[in-house]
């Protein structure tokens, strides 16, 4: 289990993105979600390490990680997959499987772990991470590395970001089979109604704090009724604007 106790985050300029978030992360699938600029990312980025919180701790299964960099995170069991993939020239999908679990991949291997994220491992293990890999080939290869690691807590920071409807299909079933599946807790940041209806629990994140969080049962309908309010009020003013114009 993942804790957040009292966790704030100030940027060199002085502002405010994080306010006293205080969050316990357990079960299978937790979804982050609220407005752009919410503090979703940073939050993200404090879990795993990538930039460090200027007040409150942050524990693991009981054990204080506040102080520990990315890679010392990685090897205590937190993967994090960037909202956008990142290529590297020269390198092939066989290379990252085989760098990502610290362990040499045979066909059949490799095989189990990409099927599971609808790739053909004879398709792609001798295929270079360069632009001739589309978003969703990327996201999903990342994907692929998470799930083989079989890490205690799996970041994913809006993995639909950057992807065409088909991708983002194949990315729901995706992560409904991490769901069945997965034996740590899988974190994703997501706007997307789809995503959020596979969560077991949902935190709504808003100016820096958590103003809500629940089961999906408890949380999705104000959400949902939150953003059809929203969405009405802004059609309503472009009407008014257009009718006086």
């Amino acid at each position: 289990m993942l804790e957040l106790q009292h966790v704030s985050y100030e940027a060199e300029d002085g502002k405010e993105i994080l306010r006293d978030v205080s969050l316990a992360l357990e079960g299978h699938v937790i979804a982050l979600t609220g407005p752009n600029g919410g503090g979703k990312s940073t939050l993200a980025r404090l879990i795993a390490g990538i930039i460090a919180p200027t007040g409150g701790r942050i524990l693991l299964d009981g054990e204080d990680i506040t102080g520990l960099g990315i890679t010392q995170r990685a090897n205590h069991g937190i993967s994090y997959a960037f909202q956008q993939p990142v290529r590297f020239k020269g390198l092939r999908v066989k290379d990252l499987l085989d760098i990502a679990t610290g362990r040499t991949h045979d066909m059949g291997m490799a095989c189990r772990v990409l099927s599971e994220v609808g790739l053909c491992a004879r398709d792609y293990l001798d295929r270079e991470l360069n632009d001739s890999l589309s978003g969703g080939e990327m996201k999903r290869i990342e994907i692929a590395m998470a799930l083989a690691r079989g890490t205690k807590l799996t970041l994913f920071d809006e993995p639909e970001a950057g992807i065409d409807l088909w991708s983002f299909q194949s990315l729901i079933r995706v992560f409904e089979n991490m769901r069945e599946k997965t034996n740590g807790c899988i974190l994703i940041i997501s706007h997307q109604e789809r995503i959020l209806n596979i969560a077991d629990h949902i935190a709504y994140l808003r100016d820096g704090r958590v103003e809500r969080f629940g089961t999906r049962e408890e949380i999705l309908p104000g959400l949902l009724s939150t953003v059809d309010d929203t969405a009405c009020r802004v059609l309503t003013e472009k009407l008014e604007v257009n009718a006086h114009a």
